[in-house]
């Protein structure tokens, strides 16, 4: 059992875009009776999600126990910014009874886990559970999916595949360290792409784990909290490409931070984006834009060439800042051509 003395903490994983915020602003607002807490880790130095889960803040999860680190991944800032932020939560007035963790994308939750044996929290602190998102729609076409046979068979044609690819590794990470599994946007998906998901999720994952469908990030949150894993504890149950490694690097990837004037028309900007994903393979666009005439700020999510956008609140006394984080694997990231590509969705 738990020890009940410690805060649980539920750590929420998963790829680029694959509905961790929608899960937990959820979350925010099924409390089931908890006083609840989020840390935020962003990918890039400009904080979108974090600002996002502020706005659905209340009395179960006030805007001060909402709290972002934006300084690199999470897994790699351990001793800086992750250990003192939660000390910070754990010396409020008022403790948080659930302590919810958003990765970047990027993150892998092996050494996150491991974090939690540190003297400093190891008795206050325990990981109720390890939440691992797949986007269903993609794994069922095959983009984060290994096939062994087939990566085998162009190993012996192709030198230069002796590695799989970073994206394919952090996917198998995240699987690998889960208690359990969410398929997201399964309307999108459809229930042959979520059975197609679940073979794909089944094939890669070290043990048998829950695989559950999900829209909009509903679910019943009995189901994903209070888990009492422990997850620091049962290490050993969930591999990672990088055990054995001194620490792990994010070189792969990188971003840019885009600042644009006011757009006449969102339908541009998200023709600008939808060919910068074809042509310059970028992963994922996220941000708010101003929109003339408009006074709500434009929320702007892509993934790939998937674009949503919705007004999410008025601008108030915020200054009218359009700003875009755009994140690609490294060598994708050239600023001035992106930027370039975004301005065309500026009218002449």
């Amino acid at each position: 059992m738990t020890d009940l003395t410690k805060t649980p903490v539920t750590v929420v994983t998963g790829f680029l875009g694959a509905g961790k915020t929608t899960l937990i602003r959820h979350l925010m607002r099924n409390p089931q009776g908890r006083r609840l807490a989020v840390l935020v880790n962003e990918f890039g130095t400009v904080g979108v999600d974090g600002d996002i889960l502020k706005g659905c803040a209340d009395d179960n999860c006030p805007a001060e126990n909402i709290l972002e680190l934006s300084n690199g991944c999470i897994c790699c800032t351990v001793a800086d910014d992750f250990i003192p932020t939660l000390e910070r939560l754990m010396a409020m007035p008022q403790k948080p009874d659930h302590i919810l963790i958003e990765t970047s994308g990027l993150a892998l939750p092996k050494p996150l886990l491991k974090a939690f044996d540190w003297p400093a929290i190891r008795s206050r602190i325990t990981v109720d559970g390890v939440i691992a998102l797949a986007d269903a729609e993609a794994v069922a076409a095959g983009r984060f999916a290994s096939d062994e046979a087939a990566v085998q068979a162009q190993r012996e044609a192709d030198d230069s595949l002796d590695h799989e690819t970073p994206l394919s590794e952090v996917f198998q990470d995240q699987i690998a360290c889960a208690d359990v599994i969410l398929l997201t946007k399964a309307d999108l998906a459809g229930a042959d792409g979520i059975a197609a998901a679940r073979t794909a999720i089944e094939a890669v994952s070290p043990r048998s784990l829950p695989i559950l469908p999900v829209t909009d990030g509903a679910i019943d949150p009995k189901v994903i909290l209070g888990l009492g894993a422990a997850a620091e504890d049962d290490l050993d149950a969930r591999p990672s490409h990088h055990d054995g490694a001194a620490d792990h690097e994010h070189d792969d990837f990188d971003t840019a931070v885009i600042e644009l004037p006011e757009l006449d028309d969102p339908a541009h900007l998200v023709a600008a984006i939808q060919r910068l994903a074809r042509e310059r393979n970028i992963l994922r666009v996220k941000g708010h834009v101003a929109i003339a005439g408009k006074p709500m700020r434009l929320l702007v999510q892509a993934v790939g060439a998937r674009v949503r956008h919705q007004f999410d609140r008025p601008w108030g006394d915020l200054p009218r800042r359009s700003r875009l984080v755009v994140i690609a694997e490294h060598d994708d990231v050239d600023e001035a051509a992106i930027r370039d590509a975004l301005l065309a969705a500026v009218p002449a």
